[in-house]
């Protein structure tokens, strides 16, 4: 071999194995949503927990990929036997991507900005049971509560109660600056959010050093990103369908787990017909949830009968109250005074499951006399007019927050429920630490809003994802709206 070919074929072997490197040290990942700003602390979007839960932003304690409430900032807490105060010390050596240092001051900004009157954080009702919050000294922070809350660790640990600081508050939504294992660096909207790996990180540091977050919303333009490899992971890929012959392909590995997802037809309690309970439950029986299941989620899913997970110990399968059963819907339309029908909307946000699943459902309610009129929104749309604005008849939704059962006691919620004796019930649950005692009262819950069908309870919904071979770390199940990348790496 001449020296001019030896040269070239090792030019050729080093410029392989550097794009090896950098492929093994960055990380391309899809997701059907947008988020609509980058805020986890003002908005009720999954889709911005999902890229920066974690991964930028960061609590006092955090949720593991198995579900289990750990220390996040707060490196450790005592309580104090009442229950009532919580001492929580932060970790030394902590600072903002910004460089400004995490002290005290900063957890006592973020949880007072959450709770404040004018707050528009979408889980306020987290923080509602604190009375004080008293910086002891910059690495101790004394929160203390009106009652014992047996979830409040648990609360602290949603994106909605992640630390942010007042330095960086002014911008969040369009330059969040977190704590987390990696930077923000770059919004194309439309297109992809960049993180840059954090150098500074306080913590275990990431692995990758870059990762793109690429959003995707139609099916098939997703198919086609995974299949031509121009993405490395799709995470809650919206095409069932296609997950055998992902299966089939050495190259890709599938991964199949829950979600906090209950899929509903939510239903708007104060607008007739269905502030009329007979109504909703016409609703419910004329719903034949595996068909659903089937049809728009080609069998990944699991019915439910609440608005509760299956795989929550406290889960009490209530399917049987709400059965597929169209005569028995007609009967009751017509007790109703309902029995020619009646018209209402149907919106549907982006994600297959409400697309599809409408379809099928307005199919559904169609042959008991309810006419559906399918809007199709974007997701800034559905928050703008179902969530904020309440102009909505039906819609469909995975409220994929954990074991959020606590927003049935909001009357201002978007669905409008309204059971003092549901929110009393709450109420004791929050105050309640006993293991044997809370899980009474959250099956007593289910009971309630299932008998009073305040929602149209399909599916939990499967998260299903689709990575190349060689990425390791992913989380299959979906105990938070996460897409934790802070352990993620590829195979050697």
């Amino acid at each position: 071999m001449s020296l001019k070919s030896l040269i070239l074929a090792a030019s050729s072997a080093l410029a392989l194995t550097a794009g090896a490197a950098s492929a093994k040290d960055s990380i391309i990942v899809a997701m059907q949503l947008e988020p609509p700003h980058l805020d986890p602390t003002s908005a009720a979007a999954g889709a911005i927990d999902s890229v920066l839960y974690s991964n930028v932003f960061e609590g006092l304690t955090r949720f593991m990929g198995d579900g289990a409430v750990v220390p996040g900032l707060a490196e450790s807490w005592e309580i104090s036997n009442d229950g009532l105060t919580y001492t929580f010390t932060l970790h030394g050596g902590v600072a903002f991507h910004d460089g400004t240092t995490l002290d005290g001051e900063d957890v006592k900004f973020s949880l007072d900005r959450a709770r404040a009157e004018d707050s528009t954080n979408a889980q306020k009702a987290l923080f509602a049971g604190i009375t004080d919050i008293t910086v002891v000294d910059p690495q101790t922070v004394k929160v203390t509560l009106a009652e014992p809350n047996g979830n409040f660790l648990f609360n602290l640990a949603w994106g909605d109660a992640v630390i942010v600081a007042p330095e960086s508050i002014d911008d969040i939504k369009t330059n969040p600056v977190g704590t987390g294992a990696f930077k923000f660096t770059n919004w194309v909207q439309g297109d992809r959010i960049d993180l840059t790996r954090n150098a500074d990180y306080w913590g275990t540091p990431a692995v990758l050093n870059t990762a793109t977050f690429k959003f995707i919303s139609d099916p098939t333009a997703a198919f086609a990103s995974v299949m031509a490899e121009d993405v490395d992971a799709f995470i809650s890929f919206p095409a069932p369908e296609n997950i055998p012959q992902f299966e089939a392909d050495p190259r890709f590995q599938v991964l199949v787990g829950s979600t906090e997802g209950e899929t509903i037809l939510s239903t708007n309690n104060k607008q007739p017909p269905f502030d009329d309970v007979r109504v909703r439950q016409a609703l419910a029986h004329a719903i034949d949830r595996q068909a659903i299941v089937d049809g728009a989620m080609f069998g990944y899913g699991t019915p439910i009968g609440s608005h509760f997970a299956p795989h929550n110990p406290a889960y009490l399968d209530l399917t049987a109250n709400s059965a597929f059963d169209p005569e028995k819907s007609k009967a009751l339309l017509a007790e109703a005074g309902m029995g020619d029908g009646f018209t209402t909307t149907l919106h549907l946000p982006p994600p297959s499951y409400a697309r599809r699943g409408g379809e099928i459902i307005a199919a559904q309610l169609a042959e008991v006399g309810i006419k559906a009129e399918i809007i199709n929104v974007e997701w800034a749309q559905w928050l703008e007019t179902v969530f904020r604005g309440k102009d909505f008849g039906l819609t469909i939704i995975s409220h994929t927050e954990p074991m959020d059962i606590g927003i049935y006691a909001r009357p201002e919620y978007y669905f409008q429920y309204d059971n003092k004796g549901f929110q009393e019930l709450m109420t004791d649950l929050n105050a309640t630490t006993d293991p044997a005692k809370r899980i009474e009262l959250m099956q007593q819950a289910q009971t309630i809003i299932s008998d009073d069908y305040v929602n149209g309870y399909l599916f939990q919904l499967a998260q299903l994802s689709v990575a190349k071979a060689g990425v390791q770390g992913l989380w299959s199940n979906a105990p938070t709206q996460a897409t934790d990348l802070t352990a993620v790496s590829w195979a050697e």
